[in-house]
């Protein structure tokens, strides 16, 4: 009993030493959350976690327990004739009296790893019972079983998780008991055949017949999973699924049942010949019905004639996916796309040929990096598109913060990482098309400090959060923070900021030691009751944590507010992979929306979350974190009007539209009407085309206004001329609006590609490229722009000029 109590004690101990690191870190987690006002968060999420690890732990260890404590009735004798009279066949084990012992003081303190290393995985299903437990109705019906989608989105994870759980506790618990019956002589094999004690007959039949069950219960959801069949002419439940697997699907539940209750009768009779043919028969079932049976209908019925059988199932994928991926709202207008452009047009729209953009981003970031970086430790690690009215014009401008790299410093010391250089320092700020006469972009803010030759001016340039994923730092210390240089000399400043968690106490110095791993932080003199440590300081990593259930798009862009100050603008998109008939994309699901813009004060590392959709999944979360998200309304009218339509989501939407576009199912199944994303030229290989902003006005636009403009042209597959063009809006009061612009049928407009194919053919360009490329130089070809005006297109495609060293790009036409 003592060495049982000791054991117990060990096991306790080292288990709080092994989960040391995890405490700390969850703790400094807490701290972060109060930091940011956002505990209600933290304590949900965790509250989430350990109710499932403790109940899915808890369930494990005391199945697996009990069965297991169970299991020696059932012994037989230590030395059976069966096993005798099969020396030689089978291995001999060893008495069962020498291995009680250790399987009594073994058995609790086993089945209480196994309940551990169950509730890990357990607690990663936090998510899947947030939704459970929050459901909202889409007010939209599957088209097979009539249920609300949000049945999908809400209940059937969760329900599927909850199967798999059981399903492979069971399974795993049968493995353990049987093989403890074969230790202990329970089971043994004869010359007649397996042979068992009543007590471990009637034992395993009743696991097997509870596995059955939970069997039974996996039938019936997957017969909702075939909505989500991949195998049919378009995604969903074909022909073939609804007409062969479902029904069979429901003689399965019956089956598996009427196997449980074959094992359940058998219990009280002699041998396992009930029980077999029970198990025979279900298994049977399962290769006639789930395999072979839909394999002859797919064959005979569906293949001779597919698009008559598949019809209604292909339109059902087709209005599915518009609807998930937000496409049943585009609006589509005809695009004359007339040869008409004269000067008298370019004049009138000259506030879109303005903006129109020249600089590409990596040309421009090559370029300021040579002309502003200033010091090696700066860096730009983006130029981000966004409008600005300066001086009463609309102007698109190219923005990029002046971040500080870690990894760049000349001297890595500790106290030059975390207590020194500590921030970034202003941005650069220019127009798009604007350039010097060297070929240089121009300026509208620039340097250090910041100088603005515009109506817009940066006040606050400290940037201690950012795109660069730097450590932590310290605040508030006895050492001086570098604030930016000037000439040799540096000016120093003291954060004065709201961010970061206070450090001063030695409680809290020896938790971020702990959490940090640098004993440095215990001991640092400069450290004072005032001090401040700042973490989580990426802005994609700062959101995630705070709202780990929403997913950002790749581009992140700082906005210079009305009062000077830096804010970063992150778009969050809610996803599921659970949309019935819907066709699913790489890496996303079949299901995206943008219900959620989020801003990240670059100086104080301030958060928040504000709602430009109510749609289901996000009113869900809504509801389980009341406080986190606030109405757009609330977002200040400075940053409201910095909003864009994202590129990530339009990309996705762009490229399901180029099939999904055809609403006719023998169209979309001929794939007569296949669109594509036309491929550009970039520096070593062709690559699709990307997205692009500008500021123009909107053929067909209620206001003869310009506007900021997301737009791709497309072009058939395997055809290079252009067929028609997709924009989104982004200005109020249209923001999110997708528009369609279709050429007409029978008329040529020339792609992207035979555009280029036409640069290259001028002689007069060709030479010029040519000439360029001698003597160590190198011509960059910016992206080829279709600008549509009135109804015409402008092509501009701009070349860069750059030495191979020093990588310096003038823009030369």
């Amino acid at each position: 009993m003592r060495r049982h109590a000791l054991f117990l004690v060990l096991l306790v101990v080292g288990g709080l030493w092994l989960l040391g690191g995890q405490t700390t870190a969850l703790f400094a987690d807490w701290l972060w959350f109060h930091e940011v006002g956002y505990p209600g968060v933290f304590t949900t999420i965790l509250r989430t976690k350990v109710l499932l690890g403790l109940v899915g732990g808890a369930v494990a260890a005391l199945l697996l327990y009990v069965n297991l404590r169970l299991t020696p009735r059932g012994r037989g004798a230590d030395a059976p004739v069966a096993w005798g009279e099969l020396e030689g066949q089978a291995p001999q084990l060893p008495p069962w009296a020498l291995i009680e012992p250790l399987y009594r003081r073994l058995l609790l303190p086993g089945c209480l790893v196994v309940g551990l290393m169950v509730a890990g995985p357990a607690a990663g299903g936090w998510e899947a019972l947030i939704r459970f437990l929050n459901p909202v109705e889409f007010q939209v019906a599957d088209p097979l079983f009539g249920r609300d989608v949000g049945f999908y989105f809400f209940r059937y994870p969760f329900l599927t998780a909850l199967y798999s759980f059981l399903f492979t506790l069971l399974l795993f618990t049968l493995l353990a008991v049987g093989a403890v019956y074969v230790l202990s002589r329970g089971i043994a094999l004869t010359p007649r055949g397996p042979e068992a004690t009543p007590w471990a007959k009637g034992h395993l039949l009743g696991l097997v017949a509870a596995l059955l069950l939970v069997k039974a219960w996996g039938y019936s959801l997957d017969r909702y999973g075939l909505l989500f069949s991949p195998g049919g002419a378009a995604f969903g439940a074909s022909y073939t699924d609804v007409n062969a697997s479902l029904p069979m699907l429901s003689v399965m539940v019956g089956l598996a049942g009427l196997a449980a209750i074959a094992c359940l009768v058998q219990m009280r009779r002699p041998g396992f010949r009930l029980a077999l043919g029970g198990l025979v028969l279900w298994l049977a079932g399962s290769f006639l019905g789930l395999t072979a049976y839909p394999a002859v209908i797919q064959r005979f019925r569906v293949a001779p004639n597919e698009i008559v059988a598949e019809r209604p199932f292909i339109e059902r994928t087709i209005e599915a996916t518009n609807r998930a991926y937000g496409l049943d709202r585009i609006e589509v207008r005809p695009f004359p796309a007339t040869e008409e452009l004269d000067l008298a047009t370019l004049r009138k729209n000259d506030v879109t040929i303005k903006n129109i953009r020249l600089w590409e981003h990596r040309p421009l970031l090559d370029s300021y990096a040579q002309l502003q970086e200033i010091r090696t430790y700066y860096k730009f690690v983006d130029a981000d598109n966004d409008r600005y009215r300066l001086d009463g014009e609309y102007r698109q401008v190219m923005l990029s913060v002046r971040e500080l790299s870690h990894a760049h410093l000349p001297n890595r010391l500790w106290i030059n990482e975390h207590l020194v250089y500590t921030h970034g320092y202003g941005a650069v700020v220019g127009p798009v098309n604007r350039v010097t006469r060297e070929g240089l972009p121009e300026f509208f803010i620039k340097d250090i400090p910041p100088v603005a030759s515009t109506s817009i001016e940066i006040t606050r340039p400290d940037i201690y959060f950012g795109e660069v994923a730097n450590a932590y730092v310290l605040a508030r210390t006895a050492q001086k923070e570098l604030n930016y240089p000037v000439g040799d000399q540096n000016v120093y400043t003291t954060y004065a900021g709201e961010g970061g968690v206070g450090i001063g106490s030695l409680w809290r110095k020896l938790l971020f030691a702990v959490r940090f791993g640098e004993i440095k932080l215990l001991f640092a003199k400069d450290l004072t009751q005032e001090s401040r440590i700042l973490y989580y300081r990426q802005i994609e990593e700062r959101v995630r944590k705070l709202a780990p259930f929403l997913r950002l798009d790749a581009d992140p862009y700082p906005v210079i507010t009305g009062d000077g100050r830096i804010v970063w603008l992150l778009d969050a998109y809610t996803t599921s992979e659970h949309f019935p008939y819907s066709q699913p994309t790489g890496g996303v699901g079949n299901y995206i929306r943008n219900p959620v813009k989020i801003t990240v004060d670059a100086y104080h590392g301030t958060v928040r979350l504000y709602l430009v959709e109510e749609e289901p999944l996000i009113r869900a979360y809504a509801r389980a974190f009341p406080g986190l998200f606030q109405p757009i309304a609330a977002m200040p009218e400075d940053l409201r009007a910095h909003i864009r339509y994202p590129q990530d989501l339009f990309r996705i939407q762009a490229r399901m539209y180029t099939a999904y576009h055809m609403r006719d199912p023998q169209v979309f199944y001929n794939k007569e009407d296949l669109w594509t994303i036309p491929a550009r030229k970039g520096e070593t290989r062709e690559e699709e085309m990307a997205p692009y902003y500008t500021i123009m006005r909107l053929p067909g636009a209620e206001r003869r206004v310009e506007e900021f403009i997301l737009l791709l042209p497309y072009t058939p597959v395997r055809r290079d001329n252009m067929i028609a063009w997709l924009a989104a809006r982004s200005d109020p009061p249209n923001y999110g609006k997708l528009v369609l612009f279709d050429f007409p049928k029978g008329k040529l407009v020339f792609g992207p590609r035979q555009i280029e194919a036409r640069i290259d053919q001028d002689a007069v360009i060709s030479q010029q490229i040519t000439l360029w490329s001698q003597a160590g130089s190198q011509v960059i070809r910016g992206s080829l722009l279709a600008i549509p005006i009135e109804e015409s297109l402008l092509y501009v495609q701009p070349l860069y000029l750059a030495a191979e060293r020093g990588r310096l790009p003038e823009l030369k036409r």
